[in-house]
């Protein structure tokens, strides 16, 4: 009985094999009948283990009985033993294609029907298609064992054609001026640079300020500083020599709270003062007309010492020469002309240190100091005088540029500096002295009275570098890189009357800045964003004449030929007409259309005080927040002593427009600015 259920799970030629075997002879077994070993069932036998480990199983297996061995044989195959599929176990892996074998055993019948039973079928994975040779050898890695590593998946990057500006000729003319040319503060190729723009004057309001730390402001002059080396190298290259740093290298270094010290950042500007001396530029500031030694206000005064001094640091630790002056203006007349010059001698004298009294120079203005005011005092004070062509030609001496030019170079010989001029031309169109002021993209043409190699002549002019470019090419004074050339724009006309943008100062604000340019020209930033704003102003012009269109279209005249207002029809207040989250019901020339309501907060309108400051910033001093704020708003927060009494005013600063209506009189003031 034990053997029949055994037998009954072998397979069927195991058991024809057996049958055939000789019956022996019956043999009585001693008592207690011996049991073959059971195994639970779970676990393996004695002699399954044995058999498939390879150990002697002469023990378990007695030789002289056939019958003995063969049911033992059988015992084993309920143990899952490979080389057996009929197995009723599942095969582990531990004894998967484990060859067993004997010790010193006799050949068992079941040794002869292991070559005789069927071997188990494998299963053969689909073949995949065969890459090629090239990319199977990069797939594999270089440790020899062939394993393929796996490969980041990369974006094709689209080939991308270098653009081709077209450049006009030029009309070419002959000077006998030989002297350097140079620009102020900004690069346009560099500016827009990607993917990190190289320029040097980045700053930021002093709420971010607050927010961050003054950490955050000195990191912008850090990287300021970082990048004038990369200018003076890209000057050097395109054969421009003389340069103006901007005054906003260092956000808030001068400010009556915030200020810092410029030794954190000695490494940086010594690195770019002693490229500069290398090359043999010139490197000079302008700060803007924030700083007024002859105000009557003490605090001002005292905020302009404060602005020098910073000026003075940042040269010291770039290790420049005399050469490297820092000019300025009078500032306003503040209702006396002559007592304005007195206090400016007087804190001249008793308010400036040596060092600022060896790099400060005066420039003439267009509006209240034109050279004659400004070389009594020059000379007596010695101190040298920048001569301004264009604002000479708004507000000119009574001497001609012949007579003019010796008494401003004997003032420079006098202190053994370099003289320096500026030069910029007044926008195509203009008409008022306000519109006057501002300065065109490029210059055309030098000084007829303009000789030699002795002055170094900074180009005024929104182009920046492209306007010096311009005049290399018309009077070959240096070569050119072709692709550093960009086109000129077309000059942007001025508007006036009616069509004039709104006011930007508040109340009483003027429609021109300092510079004579209107709202959409005075944004601040790339290109890009100066186009968003135009495109913003005038969307919001077209949305304020289709309101006034609206407004027309509902009147009507009554029988008397009057004018009547057509009532609005009443629209039924349902979910489809009203906007969600308000009570107000769509247009009624669209019923079923609700209103279109902008989540975006409207910008505030700007202060007077960011009016006064933008009028008091340098033209081409090109300041740019990197916190999305307007340059006005920086400046009147780096400024307030300044910005305050403009904004007030009360006589201790005047803005560019009381300026004029003081010397030039209101009547072209108002023509230029209304």
């Amino acid at each position: 009985m034990r053997l029949a259920l055994p037998l009954r799970r072998a397979p069927s030629a195991l058991r024809l094999h057996l049958s055939a075997l000789p019956n022996p002879s019956p043999r009585v077994l001693p008592s207690p009948s011996p049991t073959f070993p059971t195994m639970p069932k779970r676990k393996r036998t004695t002699t399954a283990a044995a058999i498939t480990t390879g150990q002697t199983v002469a023990s378990a297996i007695p030789t002289e009985d056939a019958v003995a061995a063969a049911t033992a044989a059988v015992l084993a195959l309920s143990d899952p033993v490979a080389g057996f599929p009929g197995s009723p176990r599942h095969v582990s892996g531990r004894t998967h294609n484990v060859t067993t074998t004997y010790a010193d055993e006799p050949s068992s019948p079941l040794s002869e029907l292991e070559d005789e039973l069927p071997a188990p079928k494998k299963r053969t994975p689909r073949k995949r298609a065969k890459r090629p040779a090239a990319a199977a050898e990069s797939a594999l890695t270089e440790d020899g064992e062939g394993s393929p590593a796996k490969q980041k998946r990369t974006t094709r990057k689209k080939a991308t054609e270098p653009v081709v500006y077209d450049i006009p000729p030029v009309e070419r003319k002959e000077t006998k001026f030989t002297g350097r040319l140079g620009y102020a503060c900004l690069n346009t190729i560099l500016r827009a640079t990607k993917p990190e723009p190289i320029f040097c004057s980045r700053t930021c309001r002093l709420e971010t300020i607050r927010k961050n730390g003054i950490e955050f402001a000195k990191e912008l002059g850090l990287k300021n500083a970082r990048d004038l080396k990369e200018m003076i190298e890209w000057n050097e290259k395109n054969r421009i020599r003389f340069f103006r740093v901007s005054s906003e290298m260092f956000p808030f270094a001068s400010h009556k709270v915030h200020g810092y010290d410029l030794e954190y950042a000695r490494e940086e500007l010594k690195g770019a003062g002693d490229l500069a001396k290398r090359y043999g530029h010139r490197l000079t500031t302008h700060p803007g007309q924030f700083t007024q030694l002859a105000s009557p206000k003490d605090d001002v005064v005292t905020a302009s010492v404060r602005e020098l001094e910073y000026h003075c640091q940042m040269m010291r630790y770039m290790g420049l020469d005399q050469d490297s002056v820092i000019i300025i203006h009078m500032g306003g007349v503040y209702g006396d002309k002559e007592t304005t010059l007195a206090r400016f001698r007087e804190n001249y004298h008793t308010r400036l240190t040596d060092e600022m009294k060896a790099r400060v120079v005066l420039e003439n203005d267009e509006i209240c100091y034109n050279p004659d005011d400004l070389l009594p005092v020059c000379d007596e004070l010695g101190i040298p005088m920048v001569l301004d062509y264009h604002h000479n030609w708004i507000y000119p001496s009574k001497h001609e540029l012949p007579e003019l030019l010796p008494l401003v170079a004997a003032g420079w010989a006098r202190k053994g500096i370099r003289q320096k001029q500026h030069l910029s031309e007044p926008r195509p169109g203009a008409e008022t002295v306000m519109e006057k002021r501002a300065h065109a993209d490029r210059c055309v043409t030098l000084p007829e009275e303009l000789v030699g190699a002795d002055v170094d002549l900074m180009i005024e002019a929104k182009d920046k570098e492209q306007a010096v470019f311009h005049l290399y090419r018309i009077y070959a004074l240096e070569e050119v890189i072709h692709e550093n050339l960009r086109p000129e724009k077309p000059p942007k006309p001025f508007v006036r009357g009616k069509d004039r943008a709104p006011a930007k100062g508040g109340e009483n604000g003027e429609g021109l800045d300092g510079d004579g340019e209107d709202e959409a020209e005075a944004v601040e930033g790339t290109p890009r964003k100066r186009a968003k704003a135009r495109a913003k102003a005038s969307a919001k012009g077209e949305a304020e004449a289709a309101e006034v269109e609206g407004d027309t279209a509902m009147k009507e005249e009554d029988a008397d030929g009057k004018p009547m207002r057509k009532s609005k029809p009443k629209i039924r207040r349902t979910a489809t007409n009203v906007v969600a989250g308000t009570d107000t019901p769509a247009s009624p020339s669209s019923p079923m259309t609700p209103r279109r309501v902008s989540t975006t907060p409207r910008r505030p309108r700007r202060s007077k005080a960011e009016g006064a400051a933008e009028e008091l910033v340098n033209q081409e001093d090109d300041p740019e927040p990197v916190d999305g704020a307007r340059a006005g708003e920086v400046e009147a927060e780096e400024h307030p002593e300044v910005v305050e009494e403009a904004k007030e005013g009360g006589g201790g600063a005047e803005t560019v427009e009381e300026e004029a209506r003081t010397c030039r009189g209101a009547g072209e003031v108002e023509a230029g600015c209304r």
